[in-house]
């Protein structure tokens, strides 16, 4: 989760990915940047700077780590460590590899506090949780919930609708 202070005082901003419509596992989904641990990492901490370096283009040493947040379970098949990070570069962000990531996007995150952009998603099968549409991008599941949880742990959350619920695009729907 890496959180960026761009444009001005009040430029609070935080780095997504959306991946590749095509990908085997997520597709076309908003996430954070991040992966799974190759040999070559010693810790969490550098297997998300690995891959936000290769998702991105942000350079590890323009990242200051904040904390490692407790593991958490995606509900599908592994579970994640989430490393939150202070983002102190100026570089463009962009795709790494095209294979797997189609856009990156910073969003202000007053959008995604904006009451009018928050919402809850259902699946078919009933399962629920908080969400965010800023632009066309539904950002939903995981990363809706620890985006959430970051909001409230800030103290940030500003009073949404709980009950505007609305199904997940049938887009997501696959594995």
């Amino acid at each position: 989760m890496l959180i960026a202070l761009h444009g001005g005082e009040d430029g609070v901003r935080i780095v997504f990915v959306e991946k590749a419509a095509h990908v085997r596992s997520h597709a076309g989904q908003v996430a954070f940047p991040g992966g799974r641990d190759e040999k070559i990492d010693a810790n969490p901490l550098a297997t998300a700077l690995r891959e936000a370096h290769e998702e991105t283009g942000i350079e590890p040493a323009s990242v200051v780590p904040l904390g490692i947040l407790p593991v958490g379970d995606t509900r599908v098949d592994f579970d994640v460590t989430p490393v939150v990070g202070w983002w102190t570069g100026d570089e463009s962000l962009a795709a790494g590899d095209i294979g797997e990531i189609a856009a990156v996007h910073d969003l202000d995150v007053d959008d995604l506090l904006d009451p009018a952009n928050r919402l809850a998603w259902q699946l078919p099968n009933g399962h629920t949780g908080p969400g965010f549409v800023v632009g066309d991008l539904f950002i939903w599941g995981f990363t809706a919930g620890l985006l959430d949880s970051l909001f409230e742990l800030a103290q940030w959350t500003v009073p949404w609708d709980e009950t505007r619920c609305v199904p997940v695009p049938s887009r997501f729907h696959r594995r």
